[in-house]
Order: structure tokens, then sequence, then C-alpha cells
């Protein structure tokens, strides 16, 4: 079936969207190269020449946006790797196993979805202080292994895949286990990829959680030290070099979500037609 056209005038709202969405982005990136002493007379000189990478140099070179930056990648990988494999296990258990309780547990799970996570603050504080789990990168990892929405997503992609290929794989003496690696898993590459970029992008720019746990500067993530920073220089001359910041902070996200565009499209289509 061929591809339907947009009419001109939902070409032109969806053009006029993106622009208003990108507005703030442009205006970042500006603020970004100017110099903090013309920002501090009028920040609208933004939109004329001179601009100055001096901000960027800074950031570079004498703040600790690299160590923010390295905290941010080490608990936001580490919290896609461990959902990436809890919600796989999970969702092959719900969706291909039969064992006691199986329905009441996936109800169980399902009832994450509606806790708000500053519902469980207070006791989640209190059990990490007492295992001294605080200003570490477990401490920042483990509260965000809890993907209860993973495991609904996971366990419908292997729900729709047909047990056929189960049957025919048991028939050549396959285990369950080799049945899961080496049949099913790599026909869930797609929704892995999926949830795998949205539990990054939701670690990366969690800030809650990071402000309670990390106390010391050299474990603060980006969104805590970023906003740290804007606090010492946003009302004084450091506006052009907390914008480099965000814009620096920006740029690995912007990375992630070039690399896997193509699988996340794909998970969304093959979702959205089964």
């Amino acid at each position: 079936m061929a591809a339907r056209r947009l009419s001109p005038l939902a070409l032109g709202g969806l053009v006029l969207g993106a622009m208003l969405m990108a507005a703030p982005l442009v205006w970042t990136l500006l603020l970004s190269l100017k110099a903090n002493s013309e920002l501090m007379r009028d920040s609208g000189t933004a939109f004329s020449a001179p601009y100055t990478l001096e901000n960027y140099r800074a950031v570079l070179q004498g703040s600790s946006a690299f160590r923010w930056l390295l905290n941010s990648l080490i608990v936001s990988t580490g919290t896609m790797i461990g959902v990436l494999i809890l919600c796989s296990l999970a969702g092959y258990g719900f969706a291909r196993l039969e064992f006691p309780f199986r329905r009441t547990l996936f109800v169980f799970v399902l009832l994450g979805l509606a806790i708000p996570e500053q519902a469980v603050i207070l006791p989640r504080h209190q059990l990490f202080a007492a295992l001294h789990l605080h200003n570490s990168y477990p401490g920042l990892i483990l509260p965000g292994l809890a993907g209860p929405f993973g495991v609904f997503f996971m366990t419908q992609y292997f729900r729709a895949i047909p047990r056929e290929l189960d049957e025919a794989a048991m028939l050549d003496g396959a285990s369950r286990l080799r049945i899961f690696w080496k049949v099913l898993l790599p026909l869930t590459l797609p929704a892995q990829a999926t949830l795998g970029v949205f539990t990054f992008l939701a670690a990366w720019n969690d800030y809650w959680w990071p402000l309670i746990s990390a106390t010391r500067s050299e474990r603060f993530t980006l969104t805590v030290g970023l906003a740290s920073a804007q606090m010492n220089y946003a009302q004084t001359s450091g506006l052009g070099f907390l914008m480099a910041q965000a814009v620096f902070a920006s740029l690995p996200i912007l990375i992630v979500y070039l690399l896997f565009q193509k699988q996340i499209v794909r998970a969304i289509a093959g979702t959205s037609g089964r």
C-alpha cells in the first residue's frame, strides 16, 4: 500500500511544531556562543555576532562537567543493562512459562506503575542509608532497575512471537535457556533497543534520586551538577558558561538517538502492527 501523503495544512502544522520545539535548543546554543560579559548587559545580543568558543573551552578545562558526565554515563549505562537483563528474563517468564500465581504476580508487577516514586522515597532513603549505599554508583543505579513498564513491554513482545518456534526448538532438544538465548531473544532486539534507549534517557535525565543520594560533588550526575552550577553562575557572570554546559550534557543523548533511531521506529511500527 502506497504511503499516504500529508495535506499541506498538516505538513505546515508539523513544521510549526518542530520549530517551536527547536526554539529553546537554538536559544541555548546561541547563548553558549556569546561572551558572558555581553550577556550580562543584554541576552538579546545572542542573535548578533561576534560569537566565541570561550565558554566551551572553560567547560573542557576548568569545570567538573567531565566528572559529572562520566557519572551520568556509568549510572545510565548500568541502569540500562540491568533493566534489559531483568525485564527480558521476566518478560520471557510471564509470556512463555507456566508457574503458580503467574497472573497474580504479573498484576502485582503492573501495580508498580501506579505507585509514584515520591511515595517510596523516604523508606528507600532509609534503606540505602542503612546499607551505606549513598554517594556510590550502586546506590544511584539500583533504584532504576525496578522497571514494571519494561516487564510489561517485553512480556507483550514475547507473547507476540509464535509459540511454534519454541516447539520446533524443543523437538531439536533445546533447553528453555537455549530457546530463550538463541531463538527468542534475537527476535526481540528492536524492542530491547527501544526499551534500552528509553531507560537510558530516563536515567540520564533523572534529578530526584541523584539529588537525594549524591551529596558529594564527585558523585553528582549531570542533572544535579548543572543545577548546582546554575545556582552559582546564572545570576552572576556565567550564563554563557551554563548554556555551554547544557549543550555539552545534551550531546550524548543526541548521539544515542542518532545511533538507535532506526531500531526505535522499527519497534514502534512492529508493536503497533501486532
